[in-house]
């Protein structure tokens, strides 16, 4: 089948519609029972997986992101001739392009990342395996399966099994034509509205940060703290998931890093601090992470405990407002839900997740719309007429830690329009990170990352080298630095104003450039991006002569951590 036609029946497409639009088209297909359409639809639903085979050959690994997640984009001739075709989104994808690159997909609702984890790993693992016996088929594994070899059972054993492919023949209807045509044309918008970076630090890992004292995890998501406010100069909302599968039926519990030491410890790194104290507090962030972390996998986590008394105050909500409906003759359907366009969803998903689109009223309560006008209206409860709970419920930086040897990538969307999703994969030499966004700079977000990690890594060097200054194997320079007489003044950036040279502690314009260039090593904040900078601007103004009232202004500013208006 041409591309061209075969894009034209891609019913897939329909499973990216919203629930309500899909909901009805899936109605449409199984309306008449027995029919070819109603046939096709219960074979995609009763499959375990459905096997996308791509023509792509995505070579960076942002194109290779982008296929797994979402699909690409590209229209010729009009015509929708893009991987997004080939998908169908309620299912747990297993994706496979022509160079061989594989990846899977698959919807959140059902099922967690770490189980999906699992799989792969297993069928990572499997391949290996086969690849090893077929090598030396008498060596003994200690991976011994009790399972029999699929290749060496009975065919008849399997049941009435099909293994030959058939073609799905879907009636294309008019009216699933035309909605598989603004299906695709809102498909493709999304799409163009998502953008992913990657980056694979191959100098970290698991191995390393272990070896400074440090969790992996949390040192990596101070990474995403430290490089956001590095980039924005605030802090925001910060989740990350942490398992409770230690009890029947877990899922997972929100881990919320953002803390009193993730706050110190971003503030002092991008300010004009000494490096053992950066790193003294990025110790105490990542150990309060740590707990936080334990006590979240125990389901003493706060999140989903106070989500759930949410879903109780708004099925009261809703079931009052469906009595009130059908004594007056009205459609349940016409009461609205306390939150703005949820009415417009299906009616099953009326308990949903509170968004910043909760209506504040100017006392700060929130106020349901009444199911009829003679109605009072009911007040939301205070704690979640708060803004904080608004602002917890807008997650800036979704994260998300999941992933092994046998994945090269992970990652996800974005959970609000101006946030970014981030998931990552610590392995032991390396650590690998797919960045997301709408309309954001994902590209300078993921290089403020990398740069982050670089810095806290001189960082580390330098607070391991003064402390062993007295080694053997010291440099050479750090042995001067030791001889050198102390100089009273405090240490500062830049020069003092208006002192002469001749008095005891202060440097000389030559000394003082050396010193400033030495200086700029242990440069926390905008040091790693402007340092240069920084010397030529004050180079310059030596030349210009400046009144000494200039120069003191001048000076003030040098090091100023600039707000967001400035920046």
């Amino acid at each position: 089948t041409p591309i061209y036609e075969a894009a034209k029946g891609a019913v897939g497409v329909l499973s990216t519609e919203n629930r309500k639009t899909w909901s009805g088209l899936r109605d449409v297909l199984s309306r008449d029972e027995g029919s070819n359409n109603s046939d096709c639809l219960n074979i995609v639903d009763s499959a375990l997986f459905v096997l996308c085979l791509d023509y792509t050959e995505p070579t960076t690994g942002a194109d290779l992101c982008m296929n797994m997640l979402c699909g690409s984009s590209e229209v010729e001739k009009g015509v929708q001739i893009g991987t997004c075709t080939n998908r169908w989104y309620d299912k747990m994808q297993i994706i496979v392009c022509k160079n061989g690159s594989a990846g899977i997909n698959f919807e959140h609702t059902g099922v967690d990342g770490h189980t999906v984890l699992r799989f792969a790993s297993d069928v990572y693992t499997d391949t290996i395996l086969r690849f090893a016996r077929s090598i030396n088929g008498q060596a003994p594994s200690l991976w011994a399966s009790s399972s029999p070899d699929p290749s060496k059972r009975d065919p008849s054993s399997f049941g009435d099994v099909s293994t030959t492919p058939h073609k799905l023949e879907w009636d294309m209807v008019p009216e699933l034509s035309t909605a598989l045509r603004f299906a695709e044309t809102r498909l493709a918008d999304l799409i163009n509205q998502n953008e992913f970076q990657t980056l694979d630090l191959m100098q970290y890992g698991k191995n390393y940060m272990t070896s400074q004292g440090f969790s992996p995890d949390a040192f990596v998501q101070m990474a995403f703290q430290a490089a956001y406010y590095g980039l924005y100069g605030r802090v925001e909302c910060v989740y990350e998931p942490a398992m409770t599968k230690l009890y029947h039926h877990g899922r997972t519990e929100a881990v919320r890093s953002v803390t009193t030491e993730s706050v110190d410890f971003v503030t002092t790194f991008w300010g004009e601090n000494p490096p053992a104290q950066k790193i003294e507090l990025l110790k105490k962030a990542c150990e309060k992470h740590t707990v936080i972390t334990r006590d979240c996998a125990k389901a003493q986590g706060h999140d989903r405990h106070l989500y759930a008394l949410f879903c109780v105050w708004q099925r009261s909500i809703d079931e009052e407002g469906a009595e009130a409906a059908s004594s007056n003759g009205m459609d349940s359907n016409g009461y609205s839900s306390p939150q703005d366009g949820l009415s417009e969803r299906d009616p099953s998903s009326a308990i949903d997740s509170p968004g910043r689109t909760s209506m504040l009223s100017e006392e700060g309560s929130v106020n349901a719309p009444s199911p009829t006008h003679g109605q009072s209206a009911h007040a939301m409860p205070t704690i979640f007429a708060d803004s904080g709970w608004d602002k917890i419920n807008n997650t800036i930086l979704s994260t998300s830690n999941c992933g092994n040897p046998s994945l090269r990538q992970f990652g996800f969307g974005p959970t609000s329009g101006d946030g970014f999703g981030i998931g990552y994969i610590i392995k032991d030499g390396s650590v690998s990170i797919c960045a997301s966004s709408k309309h954001r700079q994902t590209k300078r977000f993921v290089s403020a990352i990398e740069q982050y990690f670089l810095e806290i890594r001189k960082l580390l060097k330098m607070t391991q080298r003064r402390g062993t200054s007295s080694d053997k194997n010291a440099t050479k320079a750090r042995e001067a630095e030791e001889l050198r007489p102390k100089s009273k003044r405090t240490k500062n950036r830049g020069r003092l104003v208006g002192a002469t040279d001749g008095k005891t502690g202060i440097l000389t314009p030559h000394q003082e450039e050396s010193a400033a260039a030495s200086d700029d090593e242990d440069l926390g904040g905008y040091g790693f991006f402007d340092a240069g900078m920084l010397l030529q601007a004050l180079k310059s103004s030596q030349e210009g002569q400046e009144r000494p009232s200039e120069k003191a202004v001048a000076r003030r500013e040098v090091g100023k951590k600039l707000r967001l208006m400035e920046y």
